[in-house]
This record gives C-alpha cells, structure tokens and sequence, in this order.
C-alpha cells in the first residue's frame, strides 16, 4: 500500500490546495485525452485539407500537452499529487467523437471541435470555482482557455462557409 502524504509548498494552506486540484485534476484529464484524441485524428485525417489540418492537430496535441502539464504542475506545487495515468484518463473521458480510423477532415474536426467544447467547459467551471479559492490558480484555468479557445477557433475556421 503506498502512502501519500500532502506537504502544502505554498502559504495557501491545506484547504486551497485540495480546492484548487478539485478544479485543476479534471483539466488535466481533459487535456491529456485531448492530445490523446488529437493525435488519433492526426494519424487518420483525409481529404482535400488534409496537409493543413494534419499539422494544425500537432499544434493542438502540443498545446494540450502543455497545458495538462501547467495545471499538473500547479496541483504538485500545492503539495498534492495527479493521478493522470490512461486508465484515469480513460475513466473519466470514456466518450470521444474521435472516430477509431480513417476520416474525411469535415469529420475530424467535428469531432476534435467537440471533445474540446467539453475541456472548455470544464475550464470554464475551475475558472469560476477557482475564484473564491487560489486566484494564482485561477490564473492557470484563465490561460489554458485563452489557449483552448484559439486552437478551437483555427479548427472550427476551416468549417465556416
């Protein structure tokens, strides 16, 4: 059995350290299933954009992957550990619009499109819990959105008519 012991490594103390992973942990989860989704749709993506959304899926994997890695971080230095192993992941992201093979690019979109309005709204909620809680936090929540928000819009572009 392994123990966990929370050293708190901030002056915000125990109570703003566990609310702040409250509403950081399940980013972190979005963001890690995210990359996961955005790098199947990489691999799979086909027709005419195919060149152009190929390499803009790599920018929004990068990007999840650092910003799952910011708001880890931030937990840690809180003194609490993340659990974000796949099965973790998996657990609380079991829904994907990701298809499993290959698909038109209209679709992966879609579907990348989709599964980041949920991490937004996920955000969204840390953002707005994290405001009675640890506003350096907060501050975290505020950029992964701005973030989020700009890869969706570039996505979503390609869909506009």
């Amino acid at each position: 059995m392994t123990k966990t012991q929370t050293i708190s490594m901030t002056a915000a103390g125990p109570e703003a350290s566990s609310g702040t992973a409250q509403f950081l942990a399940p980013l972190v989860l979005g963001l890690q299933a995210l990359a996961v989704n955005g790098k199947q749709a990489h691999w799979n993506v086909r027709g005419s954009n195919f060149i152009a959304i190929h390499e803009l899926l790599d920018q929004v994997v990068a990007n999840a992957q650092g910003s799952a890695d910011l708001a880890a971080e931030r937990i840690v230095a809180l003194g609490l550990p993340i659990d974000a192993r796949v099965a973790t992941v998996a657990e609380k992201n079991g829904a994907t619009a990701v298809p499993a093979g290959f698909t038109q690019w209209q679709d992966i979109v879609r579907a990348i499109v989709a599964d980041m309005d949920v991490v937004i709204a996920d955000t969204q909620a840390a953002i707005d819990g994290l405001d009675e809680v640890d506003l350096t936090s907060q501050d975290v929540a505020i950029a992964i959105k701005a973030g989020l928000e700009k890869d969706r819009w570039f996505l979503a572009a390609h869909l506009a008519e």
